[in-house]
């Protein structure tokens, strides 16, 4: 017998809207999501979709507006910064396009800072990351003495040091050539895969689906289709 997966994330009727004085924007119009332990998800939709819109609010950087978000059948905190910044620091990593690496730091530091942060130094975890994103040879290095590729991929590593349940993207290849985006992508995929780490990326990027097991696409604040690939 088959055992299926748990559903991590459950979404119902999400709906963010802001008000603007040209009138109301409904950057999200009653979405609905079940995301389950080790899929890896594409947001796919043009700009002003509201992809970038979900993806805040499953990482409670951003609250709705209305409906209902249970992460492991809890409902997940809103309108409160403090419990909603707890959450994220106990169950969400995010990749950004712009790394976000401190520059005064080595590469090594910069794990071992978001480690402290959230709770726990370990060195030797922290240089396991590193080599499972290829980058063992670099660790006293600082983010300006490595290329674009190299310090997303260090931002990969950062993101897992805290081990989250879900790590999330936001055009995270965004400001990197092609060639270069597919290394990162396949380390990421190979970092979650061994890590067990449920991931939700956004792009634009058609070419990057290859690596989804499931496509999502968005369009004026409503999925359009969701495929299992």
């Amino acid at each position: 017998m088959i055992e299926l997966a748990n559903n991590l994330v459950e979404i119902e009727g999400m709906k963010r809207y802001y008000e603007m004085v040209s009138g109301t924007v409904k950057a999200l119009n009653g979405v609905n999501i079940e995301v389950k332990e080790g899929e890896r998800i594409i947001l796919l939709g043009p700009s002003g979709s509201g992809k970038t819109t979900l993806l805040n609010c499953i990482a409670a950087l951003d609250s709705p507006t209305g409906g209902k978000y249970s992460f492991e059948g809890k409902e997940v905190p809103r309108n409160s910064s403090e419990e909603m910044t707890t959450f994220r620091r106990e169950n969400i990593g995010y990749v950004f396009q712009f790394f976000n690496l401190l520059q005064d730091l080595t590469v090594l530091e910069n794990i071992l800072l978001i480690q402290e942060l959230a709770g726990g130094r370990d060195e030797r975890r922290a240089r396991e990351l590193l080599a499972l994103v290829g980058l063992e040879d670099e660790v006293d290095r600082f983010p300006t003495e490595i290329s674009g590729g190299q310090q997303q991929r260090v931002a990969i590593a950062r993101s897992l040091a805290k081990r989250p349940k879900l790590l999330l993207g936001d055009e995270l290849t965004g400001n990197l050539d092609t060639k270069t985006s597919s290394m990162v992508m396949e380390v990421l995929v190979k970092a979650c895969e061994a890590e067990n780490i449920t991931t939700v990326f956004v792009t634009h990027d058609e070419s990057l689906t290859r690596y989804a097991t499931r496509i999502i696409r968005l369009d004026s604040g409503v999925i359009i289709s969701d495929e299992i690939v």
